[in-house]
């Protein structure tokens, strides 16, 4: 794995041993990016099911001002901070370790700390993962995100999500390979 594109171009990333975390490729991270890259700078990024980081690093690298990563796995975490120490970054971040639903509930929405952008990549096999967390974004947590957030999830192709979720609405689907992207905004903010 390496980072595509910015600040730190080209720099190799490690990923968490097994087939526990399944990183998001280099091509899928890229096509990801090019659809982000009018509204990546200056922005606050989620990154949740964050595992080795490498998305929510992407971010950083092309000038998101902040990235807070969700994750549980310890293997995972101990992989992502590794990487962040090699790349000699150490501010513009914050950790979250736990479950991602647990952590949302805990974040205390803050206008100047919203969410612009929100990616999502939880193991394939807990599809359930996918309506809980799009249904918290799109419901009841839906002031942890800006006005016209964007909010994405990488999931398998032939597993096909919900073209709604509360105020959360698919805007967007992008197929690559055996992965997908679907693109979510508030329905207001889809008008």
């Amino acid at each position: 794995m390496r980072i595509i594109a910015g600040t730190f171009r080209s720099r190799s990333l490690q990923a968490p041993p097994g087939l526990a975390t399944r990183p998001t490729s280099d091509r899928l991270r890229e096509t990801l990016f090019n659809v982000l890259a009018p509204r990546i700078q200056g922005a606050v990024f989620l990154d949740l099911y964050a595992g080795s980081g490498a998305v929510g690093i992407e971010a950083l690298s092309r000038g998101a001002v902040l990235v807070d990563f969700v994750e549980r796995a310890p293997a995972a975490l101990a992989v992502m901070r590794a990487n962040l120490t090699r790349l000699g970054l150490t501010a513009g971040f914050r950790i979250h370790a736990g479950s991602v639903a647990t952590v949302l509930r805990r974040m205390k929405p803050e206008p100047a700390a919203a969410f612009d952008l929100v990616f999502l990549d939880p193991p394939y096999d807990a599809t359930e993962e996918y309506a809980a967390t799009l249904g918290l974004l799109g419901g009841s947590l839906a002031a942890l995100l800006t006005p016209g957030a964007m909010v994405i999830a990488e999931h398998r192709r032939k597993e096909r999500l919900e073209i709604q979720y509360g105020a959360l609405e698919r805007t967007r689907l992008l197929e690559q390979g055996d992965a997908a992207l679907s693109f979510y905004q508030s329905s207001s903010a889809a008008d």
